[in-house]
Order: structure tokens, then sequence, then C-alpha cells
């Protein structure tokens, strides 16, 4: 699967007008379509959702590290403070405001899921105000 195109899918359907996406170089690999989607579009989905109106940038990498890939999606948002940084991985766990409708907090719990079933991690590299960047890796024996 070249993950450059599945890239390009996702952020046809759900990356707004006025928003950018950059697509680093990223592998072909032989691996589960579907649950990489998921992964992604809620990675990206999540950085539309909360970057500037208007500006957001997004970019997408990845790499390959010998015994697994590296998948990075950094955005220019709010970032997220580091007292935060792994409760966001949480089941109803979100920043926004309890009233806010937009958020269900069980997103990023479903990407760890995912990718720690498969033998991975996740982690977000992120300063309050600066954007943020989450990295996880993909085994390549799947």
């Amino acid at each position: 699967m070249d993950v450059a195109a599945l890239v390009g899918e996702i952020t046809d359907l759900i990356v707004t007008a006025g928003s950018m996406v950059r697509i680093d170089r990223l592998p072909v690999i032989l691996t589960e379509r579907l649950a990489l989607h998921r992964v992604l579009s809620n990675l990206i989905g999540n950085a539309v959702k909360y970057g500037p109106a208007g500006t957001t940038e997004i970019v997408v990498g990845g790499s390959d590290r010998g015994d697994h890939y590296e998948f990075s999606v950094s955005d220019n948002g709010p970032g997220i403070p580091v007292e935060f940084q792994e409760r966001i991985f949480g089941l109803f766990q979100t920043l926004r405001e309890k009233e806010d409708k937009e958020s269900t907090g069980i997103g990023l719990s479903i990407v760890k899921k995912i990718v720690e079933e498969r033998g991975g991690r996740i982690w977000v590299v992120s300063t309050a105000g600066e954007g943020a960047k989450f990295v996880f890796t993909w085994p390549k024996n799947m």
C-alpha cells in the first residue's frame, strides 16, 4: 500500500479550505489498510479540528526504521501542555470543555489501541502554543 496515496485520500475527504497539508516522503508498505487509515484519519482530523481556522498547516511524514516504520502528523495548532500529554490518550479524556460536543475524548484512545494492538507505540511531542507532533510506530511484520 502506498501510504502517501492513502494520506492523499484522507486529506481530500477531511481537510478544510485554507488548510495546507504537506506529505513528506512516505513508504510503500504491506499492512492492514483499514487500521492505518483509521489512525491517520484521526490524527489528521484532530489537526484540522484544533488548528487555527483557515491557516492550519499539517505535515505527514514517515520513514523505515529497520524493524518498524515511524510515522508522524505535525500541526501548527495550540499545542498540548506537557502535563496533559499522557492523559489525552485515555478514554473520554479531552482538553476541551465538557460542554463542547465536538470532542468526545475517544479518538486518541482508539488510535492508541489500534497502534498498540499491532505492537507499535504512540506519543506526542508538543509545547503549549507551538503545535503538536504525534508520532507512532507501525511494525513491518503484519
